[in-house]
């Protein structure tokens, strides 16, 4: 019999990213093999996001496409899982009927055998939270937390998965329940993992070549777990996988303003892993907006502490999220938001129009009453702004050498070397041995260079910059890529799953 085929498609934030990336590990171990094309899928899953009516949107639309192969093929196995499947629940049933799971957030690692169950019993089938009967909520939240660890806990490499670079998911869920946000309804409560766990996932990942982590969370900032009685904050964290033998680089998103402990600007300048970056949401730079966005800090109290990380971190890189047309929100408002935009001085912002997610608090008490064409106006105005700023940024680091990790060959070579391909030559011009790599501040770097770079960390001299990219030459290299992987550190323990002991375990 051949192995089984799944197409998967992630759509929102980096928590989709890693979240795909773990389910994927489990089909891989179940014996299915991934292929690009919905086309020549037994099992195709739409890994969702409902941040903005744009991401659900997107995801309807994919499976309207599906509708003709699924009369032709009813075996084939469709699924929406993920934040959408949380918030919409039995409603995709009814815009989609020929979808055949869902499968929210929490219930992730249920997932292989979901779609075991679609396959036995030809029929609809759902795991979402709450929807298990005869399970108290307490227990219901204590399952599903263990249940969740031991899938981050499990997750095994999946071919196309960078090697360099990997994310590890240090909390799950917010407790903020900022107006507009939808994310406390479809991932829950704030829960931080156990810190033994974090860097025991950190010392995996530099086993199999693993240069560079990104830790995520909702709030990362707000992070606290207890270990032996004590707690362990967020830069105690940092520290410990700092410490992690072959982890050349940790970043860390998403920070919340108003849980900022100095410590971690502490780590930051301390600790020379920890990258130069910080991506701090906004939101607005209005007062009242951000009143009425629950967002509990001011205009004042955000640029206290972008001021602060530039005191402790002078080369550091700042990056923040915009909601433009916000209800109620003032040509005076947005005005605000342009003056800080300008005042921060960030490298680079992502801007969003506002619309209303069901069940928020916006959604229920406010008006949608800013018009969609002022909502596009200002969405446009806004990146005009942040290009100017961000191309003086750019511009500021001509002439200077940046480290940067070589991540492979940039979009233009991919693109002339498939054409080269195709018509037979050999890849040899030097615009399709273009390479691409970041600088601890998260500036992407293109520059010529041989392959025997890729993988590795090179010292390049910065000649042009656009508002988005810094052009450059290699200038030295720091350290080569490690092939083969490094061997385990010592002292590394085998990963423990949540119901089962390791061998040896006390």
């Amino acid at each position: 019999m051949p192995e089984p085929t799944y197409y998967l498609e992630t759509f929102g934030c980096q928590m989709n990213v890693l979240d795909s990336q773990l389910v994927e590990g489990q089909l891989v171990q179940r014996g299915m093999r991934r292929v690009d094309s919905f086309r020549d899928a037994d099992i195709i899953l739409f890994n969702t996001c409902s941040v903005r009516q744009h991401a659900e949107d997107k995801v309807l639309s994919r499976l309207g496409q599906l509708k003709t192969l699924k009369r032709r093929r009813p075996e084939t196995i469709v699924g929406v899982i993920g934040c959408m499947a949380e918030r919409e629940r039995e409603g995709v049933f009814i815009k989609a009927p020929h979808v055949d799971l869902l499968c929210g957030p929490g219930e992730l690692n249920r997932l292989p055998a979901l779609i075991d169950e679609v396959r036995d019993r030809q029929e609809q089938v759902v795991a979402l939270a709450g929807s298990l009967s005869r399970r108290t909520e307490v227990l219901q939240r204590a399952l599903e937390y263990d249940s969740l660890e031991a899938l981050d806990l499990s997750r095994a490499p999946v071919a196309g998965e960078s090697e360099l670079q990997s994310y590890i998911r240090v909390q799950r869920g917010c407790d903020k329940f900022c107006t507009y946000c939808v994310v406390p309804f479809t991932r829950g409560p704030e829960r931080s993992r156990p810190a033994e766990h974090i860097v025991q996932e950190a010392r995996l990942l530099a086993q199999r070549g693993c240069r560079e982590v990104t830790l995520l969370g909702q709030t990362v900032n707000s992070y606290l777990s207890q270990e032996d009685g004590r707690p362990v904050c967020f830069a105690q964290l940092l520290e410990r996988v700092h410490a992690v033998d072959g982890i050349d680089r940790v970043r860390f998103v998403t920070s919340f303003p108003a849980d900022w402990d100095d410590d971690i600007f502490r780590v930051m300048r301390d600790c020379p892993k920890i990258c130069t970056y910080l991506h701090i949401p906004a939101q607005s730079g209005s007062d009242r907006i951000l009143k009425a966005m629950r967002r509990t800090y001011s205009t004042a109290d955000y640029l206290r502490l972008m001021d602060t990380a530039r005191r402790f971190v002078p080369d550091v890189s700042l990056a923040g999220d915009f909601i433009v047309g916000f209800c109620g929100e003032t040509d005076a408002d947005f005005a605000a938001t342009i003056d800080l935009v300008r005042r921060v001085r960030y490298q680079n912002v992502f801007v969003f129009k506002y619309s209303p997610r069901p069940g928020t608090a916006a959604d229920r008490n406010l008006d949608d009453d800013v018009p969609a064409d002022v909502k596009l106006q200002r969405n446009h105005e806004l990146l005009a702004v942040q290009h100017e700023v961000g191309l003086a940024q750019k511009q500021s680091l001509v002439g200077q050498t940046v480290e940067v990790l070589v991540e492979g060959y940039s979009k233009l070579a991919r693109r002339l070397q498939e054409s080269e391909q195709d018509r037979g030559t050999e890849v040899t011009q030097r615009p399709s041995r273009q390479l691409v790599g970041r600088t601890p501040g998260d500036q992407i770097t293109v520059f010529n260079g041989d392959e025997s770079l890729i993988g590795a960390l090179a010292r390049v001299r910065i000649t042009s910059a656009s508002a988005l990219t810094l052009f450059g030459e290699v200038h030295a290299l720091v350290s080569p890529r490690r092939t083969p992987p490094p061997p385990p550190p010592a002292g590394l323990t085998p990963l423990r799953v949540l119901g089962a002991e390791p061998s040896g375990a006390r």
